[in-house]
């Protein structure tokens, strides 16, 4: 049984992934329905406010559902808010048996479906498959768990651990498969984010264009509002929205001008941007990941707060010797208090090697 349960929860993560990119801040999720030993029918959930993974399997069936077993990514929802609750939708079908691949960490349904559906006498199984369940979105679990948003920080850089030149040059450090990379991970959270010392060097646009996928919102880290008016992350907010975080004590004149021109601003911190109060506003937008593009300043901020989850680097056979570094002073003194990483991944993308980590 426990194979057969394993074989049909990996088609429902095949299935769940389809809705990657498309459906934040809610979670990925796959639904199997098997009767017979065959799938009569099966569904994901496709788009933020559409149906849910299990529904679409049921609209889907080929035959009756009665006496059927449902596998499902994710423990079905118990509460009404876009669409109504999964968890009536199986007991009306007549389902006899659901597989769930792990229980739902939002606070509305966390176990509420399991108990109902256990009262209603159909056999349910929790935990299969249950840590590629939880990584699939883990995004979304850190949401939920702690109420901010997830932090990706991505890093391209020099194999001497430079971001740029002396000169303050970064481009191109990484090769164009690897900044084609880049931009799908813009696609894949909800907002990207970078400090104003970047903006004024760079000036980047932080639209997803190398690939296809949806634009995130845009975030600058601007405590005193230096950033020009004239900036090219501040134009297209039809199309791509900004928001400009800035410290309380800011530059009135300034913060009109840009409020004037359609930019969202949020306030946070009293002479300095407070990133725990910023993700704290950003979470209560629905923004549950962000994508985190430079500069040291910020990386080293997010580092030195603890709120990093993840960190993508791109590195580039190259050397510079003198430059940027991609980390300030964390005040860590031995190597045995160095911030420690678990590699899930490493790429090639053309001469370019991508680590793919997370902060353990």
């Amino acid at each position: 049984m426990k194979s057969t349960d394993e074989k049909f929860m990996r088609r429902a993560l095949v299935l769940a992934r389809k809705g990657m990119g498309r459906v934040s801040p809610n979670p990925m999720v796959g639904a199997v329905i098997i009767k017979g030993g065959k799938i009569i029918g099966e569904g994901w959930h496709g788009t933020y406010g559409g149906n849910h993974a299990e529904v679409d399997a049921l609209k889907k069936t080929k035959s009756s559902s009665k006496g059927s077993t449902l596998y499902v990514t994710l423990e079905p929802c118990a509460h009404f808010g876009k669409t109504p609750p999964c968890v009536d939708k199986i007991l009306e079908a007549g389902i006899s048996r659901v597989v769930i691949g792990t229980k739902d960490p939002n606070p509305l349904v966390s176990g509420k479906s399991i108990r109902k559906l256990k009262a209603r006498g159909i056999e349910t199984e929790v935990g299969i498959l249950e840590e590629e369940c939880r990584e699939l979105n883990e995004k979304f679990f850190q949401f939920m768990l702690q109420a901010r948003p997830f932090i990706t920080l991505k890093i391209a850089q020099t194999l001497d651990g430079r971001i740029a030149a002396c000169s303050g040059d970064s481009r191109w450090i990484s090769s164009l498969a690897s900044r084609k990379l880049a931009h799908r991970e813009r696609s894949l959270h909800d907002a990207v984010m970078v400090g104003i010392g970047t903006v004024i060097q760079d000036d980047p646009e932080l639209t997803v264009r190398l690939v296809r996928g949806r634009n995130p919102f845009r975030i600058v880290v601007d405590s005193k509002l230096r950033v020009p008016l004239n900036s090219k992350i501040l134009k297209d907010q039809g199309s791509a929205a900004t928001i400009v975080a800035c410290c309380r004590n800011h530059n009135a004149r300034k913060f009109e001008q840009l409020r004037e021109m359609g930019i969202e601003l949020v306030t946070a911190g009293k002479e300095k941007v407070d990133l725990h109060e910023l993700l704290s506003l950003l979470a209560k937008r629905n923004i549950s990941s962000v994508l985190v593009e430079g500069g040291a300043g910020l990386y080293t901020s997010f580092l030195k707060e603890g709120l990093a989850d993840r960190i993508v680097a791109v590195i580039a056979p190259l050397i510079t010797g003198k430059g940027i570094e991609a980390f300030g002073d964390l005040g860590i003194s031995k190597i045995r208090d160095a911030k420690k990483l678990e590699i899930r991944k490493i790429l090639r993308r053309e001469a370019d090697v991508i680590l793919d980590t997370r902060l353990i």
